[in-house]
């Protein structure tokens, strides 16, 4: 990958675009596709509006297959004077600084972790110059780190999915891509986006372009995570297909079967119609925190791995 792909990348770990207010990142990819979509090697038709909320979708060629990549975060939001309330699931630690803006400006936080000493309760909450507004989002303060190996960021879930389904676009000719909304707090945009995919193109294939985790099995380096199980099971013959096609095109990648764990998968597997689906994607270091950490070279397998995926499946 060159380097440009990661100053897009980094640009886009500091996009402020927590779950329910995810219009800053959806402007951001209706601007890229705008840009680079004249070097494509298919000019897609791409779908939003309204009738999509804060979701995109591109079209390619005669799609058989769809990518999903969400583009919303985890973060906080302000309640009464300093409280915070959480957006999905951040890992939270006091002194962790936070970003925010309402209509009085935008200002540097940390978090502040209190403990009720009569009852052992925690609560979370900001301390700031002054008060935001109620309702305001608050998002870890973006802090780049980059060497040869490695790239370092909050947000890398799922700025970097964001990032290899824009790489894919560059080659695909016959595919759609998804860009969806609320993952990160409870889902639900995937499965409107999956029933205008299969009413519309027939679709019934799904990739889930998001970020896994470093664990006992999984290791830095050693290529994507195709994950066979989280919380929820796909179908073993879909599975077992991406397996030999990876081996077939000799793409490195790691499997993953954790008993936990879910992404716009489980829209796709509740949802109106049958469909295959398959989480793929980058394994990181220090999840839900400030320090997102993921190695180069699965990065760079990652897109790989979609490309010969979204021209075979």
């Amino acid at each position: 990958m060159l380097s440009t792909d990661y100053k897009t990348l980094k640009q886009m770990c500091a996009i402020a675009a927590p779950s329910g207010n995810e219009v800053p990142m959806t402007q951001f990819v209706l601007n890229y596709v705008k840009q680079h979509a004249k070097n494509w090697k298919v000019k897609p038709k791409v779908i939003f509006g309204n009738q999509l909320h804060d979701s995109i979708i591109l079209i390619f060629g005669k799609p058989r297959t769809a990518i999903f990549a969400h583009i919303d975060s985890i973060g906080f939001t302000v309640r009464y004077d300093t409280q915070l309330v959480k957006i999905g699931g951040p890992v939270t630690k006091t002194g962790f600084e936070l970003v925010g803006a309402d209509s009085k400006g935008a200002q540097d936080v940390k978090l502040h972790i209190i403990e009720d000493k009569k009852t052992g309760l925690k609560s979370l909450h900001y301390k700031a110059r002054r008060i935001f507004e109620r309702g305001t989002e608050l998002t870890f303060k973006p802090i780049w780190n980059e060497d040869e190996n490695f790239v370092q960021c909050c947000y890398m879930d799922n700025r970097l999915g964001v990032l290899n389904a824009l790489k894919v676009a560059e080659t695909l000719k016959d595919g759609a891509i998804v860009f969806s909304t609320y993952e990160e707090h409870g889902g639900g945009s995937v499965q409107f986006l999956q029933r205008y995919l299969q009413q519309n193109y027939k679709i019934n294939k799904g990739l889930i372009s998001d970020i896994s985790w470093i664990s006992d099995g999984v290791h830095f380096a050693k290529g994507p995570v195709i994950s066979m199980r989280d919380a929820l099971i796909p179908r073993r013959s879909f599975i077992n297909n991406i397996i030999a096609i990876a081996n077939k095109h000799k793409c490195m990648y790691q499997l993953e079967v954790e008993g936990s764990g879910g992404s716009d998968a489980k829209d796709l597997q509740m949802a109106d119609y049958l469909w295959d689906w398959c989480f793929i994607g980058a394994a990181e270091e220090n999840v839900h925190t400030p320090f997102e950490k993921v190695h180069k070279k699965d990065i760079e397998g990652m897109v790989k791995l979609y490309q010969v995926l979204m021209k075979e499946l």
